[in-house]
């Protein structure tokens, strides 16, 4: 198609009514309003008494092919169509959208319906991209003359549509003015590179066009309730990212690492941690970071290489996706733009960094299956770099051994990890400029100090997730904030679904308006159909249907809408839901599905079904959560049936029932004691773990264990070790007074299992009653930061210290006191400096350094190297 015969079969006056015809003529949304209003209230396609029809929708995107090529397609009228269609789903207010470009505008629409083209190639394609183009600009332009307030708002915005669409070069032979590098024609299937008359794709131009629309795609976080009114629900990953801490496997190993430096160097790597812990933030920021080539140093082997992040909640039943659907399970919204075989090339090179994120997600029968695949593909792209998430319980230790993967886990947040979380999430507040500025520093000091001294806080503020919504609720609630889980996810859930559309003064946008207790309701319903069929995702399709099974028992809603508003509803006002694929919706946070299940199970009495799979890991969060919702009565059942025998429950799983059962009394609100007592003497004798793998295991239970452990003053040596190792994984100042017992050892491997718990509780307390007491004979003491630095100070020093954390030169020279009493110093980062500061200690004898450390330089005489 020639463009100049396109632009004089597509003038204004041809093309005018046709989009007219896209929008209502009549109802309040016409009226002329000094506000924005949403696109989706004011196209004519949707609502109860829709003035376009399906058809007719369909009949004017053929209207504007016929117009545009002089004859009929029914591909091309069928995929504009599914277009226009998007008007309706793009999120977007007028004056959104007339703040946009044509180009971009187009660009989004187009994102809205991936694939649509997808039949479509060669000058078909063209032309599909350029009816879009023409169309967003008409779209456009009618927006800025259907309401003064955007015109005026956006005069210039005006000027400037009006100008492609009548000025004397307005024809739409030229595309508006594009990013460098952008598509001549937003999201048609054919990339830069293509020439002319030519279907090959140039794979240089789409790789880059790949990298630059993953980075996008991924390149945000949600950061809930830093400003209800105006934020919006997501942040830019780069700017919100908090760099994450992978800890080892034992003392004497490297301390807790940067995540980027515990994965360099690995080819292939399992990373565990808990829900909440930043598994996704992860590999989303590994993501964003390679595809933008802007990796830190220590990840310079991943460098040009080609991310795909594989979410195995989207191809859990159906195994690990072949190479040819690789972009469709990433989620990329062109995936049949990429050459032909272009994946499978990419991972025969060795090129690609493969993130397999959530095999917790697959179902537990499933999951063997996918460790095999995981095995075939290594063994078949040896080359390429494999880094798969899961939550510790879901698969054993050394899972993927065999297939050469190593293991690392994320670390709980430490203390100074939680301070500055909550220090970076009130800047990035204060950035929004919101009316309750002035207030936003005494946010900050009074919230840093509660967590500090309370201990319930404490214990909720170890991971991003948690911090996020203690931040959001403290703020919300002018400084108050709730003390048990329970009542935090409660709280969380009124902030969400309560406060968020009216404080935003949204109004019913969208013809529905619903209290708090419906949204519960009904999506309590979406979170039980995916508990009971061991899912994290649900088709739309099925959601719907969820809910239209479920609506008329809640008439507050059923009076609202049908079943397919009120899903819009869900999706779009309550903060809870997303689409991470077109057609697809899973929660925010599998913690928000999890306990919304639990409330769904307790409200239907349905404790036999938690029995029933409480020996499964994906059911855990569940049961603790059921546990503290449960009347006593109903709790006392739980527990009880935890504790009994169950048909076809194997021993190690009738162990873990037992141990989940210790973990749920610290939920119970209530509970008659001698069912406490009973559950505490049948899992008393479980906890004295054989290996440190168990040991460590047991910390997942709480402070709860640690009633429950025995007197570490009696225990040998070897038993001891285990204790300290449990008692160390419980990041709770509790755990401070039972390892007392234990300070006063001599054996080399307890003392250092209790040094190097030190950044996990209150620094001056655990130095007064821990550190002070350990006998530095060979003992390494570890310092992570500048608080730790003046505790030794204050203690007389210690001859052997182990950096776990960034210091300068500068700062260790001033704070390593007395000077002369250092004889041996451990360096586990690289300071990235020469070594002569080391003079300063006039007794050291021994410099030790990291493994992952490159080879220091300018050493002073007679300090001995030594390389771990």
């Amino acid at each position: 198609m020639d463009p100049t015969s396109l632009a004089a079969r597509l003038a204004p006056h041809t093309v005018d009514p046709l989009v007219r015809k896209l929008f209502r003529t009549d109802g309040p949304v016409t009226e002329l309003v000094g506000r924005p209003v949403p696109i989706a209230l004011l196209v004519s396609f949707t609502g109860e008494k829709p003035e376009l029809s399906a058809s007719d929708l369909d009949e004017l995107a053929a209207s504007l092919v016929a117009r545009a090529t002089g004859a009929g397609d029914p591909d091309l009228a069928a995929a504009l169509a599914r277009t226009l269609r998007a008007l309706a789903e793009t999120g977007m207010d007028d004056v959104d959208a007339a703040r946009l470009l044509p180009a971009e505008f187009a660009r989004r629409l187009c994102a809205r319906v991936p694939g649509a083209a997808r039949p479509l190639a060669g000058d078909r394609a063209r032309l599909y991209g350029l009816l879009v183009d023409v169309v967003a600009r008409h779209v456009l332009y009618f927006l800025t003359r259907r309401s003064p307030y955007v015109a005026h708002t956006l005069a210039e915005q005006t000027r400037t549509l009006a100008e492609l669409i009548h000025g004397p070069d307005a024809a739409a032979a030229a595309p508006p003015e594009r990013a460098p590098g952008e598509s001549a024609t937003p999201n048609s299937p054919v990339p830069h590179g293509t020439s002319s008359g030519e279907d090959a794709v140039d794979e240089d131009a789409f790789e880059e066009e790949y990298a630059r629309r993953t980075a996008a795609l991924h390149n945000h976080l949600t950061i809930y309730g830093i400003d209800l009114a105006h934020s919006p629900d997501s942040w830019p990953l780069d700017a919100a990212y908090l760099g994450l801490q992978c800890e080892p496997g034992s003392p004497e190993d490297d301390p807790p690492l940067p995540a980027e430096r515990a994965l360099a160097g690995r080819g292939r790597v399992l990373v565990r941690g808990v829900a909440g812990s930043g598994k996704t933030t992860l590999l989303q920021w590994l993501t964003v970071a390679t595809a933008r080539d802007e990796l830190p140093d220590a990840l310079a082997e991943l460098r040009g290489r080609v991310p795909f992040l594989l979410p195995v909640r989207r191809f859990a039943r159906a195994g690990l996706p072949a190479p040819e659907t690789f972009l469709d399970a990433v989620g990329y919204p062109d995936a049949g733009r990429a050459p032909a075989g272009w994946t499978e090339r990419v991972l025969a090179e060795g090129r690609a960094l493969l993130l397999v994120d959530g095999v917790d997600e697959a179902p537990e029968d499933e999951r063997e299956q996918l460790r095999r695949k995981l095995g075939e593909w290594t063994g078949r792209y040896p080359d390429n770099v494999w880094i798969v998430t899961s939550r510790p319980s879901a698969v054993p230790g050394n899972w993927l051994a065999d297939e050469g993967f190593g293991e690392v886990a994320l670390a709980p947040m430490s203390r100074e990890d939680v301070a500055a979380f909550i220090q970076r999430w009130h800047r990035a507040a204060a950035q929004q400029r919101p009316t309750d500025l002035d207030r936003l520093a005494g946010y900050e000091r009074t919230l840093l100090n509660a967590v500090r001294i309370t201990r319930d806080l404490g214990r909720l503020a170890t991971n991003p997730l948690m911090c996020g919504l203690l931040c959001a609720l403290h703020r919300d609630r002018r400084g108050y904030l709730p003390h048990g889980r329970k009542e935090l996810y409660d709280a969380a859930l009124s902030m969400l679904l309560e406060r968020r559309d009216r404080e935003r003064a949204m109004g019913a946008p969208d013809g529905v308006e619903l209290t708090r207790q419906p949204k519960i309701q009904l999506l309590q319903k979406l979170a039980h159909w995916m508990l009971i069929h061991g899912r994290s995702e649900m088709d739309r399709a099925t959601a719907v249907a969820t809910l239209a099974e479920h609506l008329p028992a809640v008439p507050d809603a059923a009076r609202q809408g049908g079943p397919e508003e009120v899903f819009r509803h869900l999706l779009n006002r309550t903060g809870l839901l997303r689409e991470p694929t077109p057609g697809t919706v899973d929660f925010v946070h599998r913690t928000f599905q999890d306990y919304l299940s639990a409330r769904a199970v307790v409200q239907r009495h349905d404790f036999p079904l938690l029995l029933e799979h409480a020996h499964h890991d994906a059911w855990e969060d569940v049961i603790r959560m059921a546990v503290a919702l449960a009347r006593p009565d109903e709790c006392a059942a739980l527990l009880d049936g935890l504790l009994a025998p169950h048909a076809g429950v194997r021993a190690a799983e009738a162990r873990h029932r037992k141990l989940l059962a210790a973990a749920c009394l610290e939920h119970a609100a209530e509970l008659d004691p001698a069912v406490r007592a009973r559950v505490q003497r049948f899992t008393r004798d479980m906890v004295r773990p054989g290996t440190p793998s168990a040991a460590r295991a047991l910390g997942w239970i709480g402070p709860i264990v640690l009633e429950m452990l025995p007197d570490p003053t009696q225990a040998p040596d070897p038993e001891a070790v285990l204790l300290a190792i449990t008692a160390t994984s419980i990041a709770d100042d509790m755990a401070i007074d039972y390892l007392t017992g234990l300070r006063d050892r001599a054996h080399h491997d307890i003392r250092a299992q209790l040094a190097g718990a030190w950044r996990r509780y209150d620094t001056a307390r655990y130095a007064r009653e821990i550190i002070a007491h350990l006998d530095p004979a060979e003992l390494y003491f570890p310092v992570s930061g500048p608080e730790e630095l003046q505790a030794l100070r204050r203690l007389g020093g210690r001859p052997h210290l182990r950096i776990a954390g960034y210091f300068t030169p500068d700062q260790l020279v001033e704070g390593i006191a007395p000077a002369e009493g250092l004889t041996r110093l451990w360096l586990a980062y690289d300071l990235g400096v020469s070594m002569e500061w080391l003079s300063a200690f006039p007794n050291l004898d021994t410099l030790r350094i990291g493994h992952r450390i490159p080879p220091v330089q300018g050493v002073p005489d007679g300090i001995r190297v030594v390389r771990r």
